[in-house]
């Protein structure tokens, strides 16, 4: 059985030109910071009139918890290329991985834990 792991790497826009600002500013409704989605592709949040941070979050599945560092370097390598790819200059990246199966659960997903046995 596979595990869930999200993976969030933050980091900062560096030297971003006025027409970079102006495109991401554009785009800042798709990129909304208050949405906290995982998805395998990567979901890209920032709220650049107020800060130049961002964060990218990832959903991936491995075999195994020796698998979970390198879901934290494929969600690095993903994140770092799409700002390349785009000519967005970074700085500051640094990776976060949870292994879902390693979170404890809370008083209600103790309860239906139980309903499922």
């Amino acid at each position: 059985m596979g595990r869930s792991v999200r993976v969030t790497v933050r980091g900062s826009f560096d030297g971003l030109s006025e027409a970079q600002v102006a495109e991401l500013r554009a785009e800042s409704a798709a990129h909304d910071f208050m949405n906290t989605q995982y998805t395998a592709e990567g979901y890209l949040a920032y709220d650049l009139p107020a800060r130049p941070f961002f964060t990218f979050r990832f959903a991936e599945e491995v075999d195994g918890p020796d698998e979970v560092p390198a879901a934290g370097v494929r969600a690095r390598s993903k994140a770092e290329a799409w700002m390349a790819g785009r000519g967005y200059p970074i700085k500051g990246v640094s990776v976060q991985t949870v292994d879902m199966a390693e979170v404890p659960l809370g008083k209600r997903g103790r309860r239906e834990a139980t309903r499922q046995l």
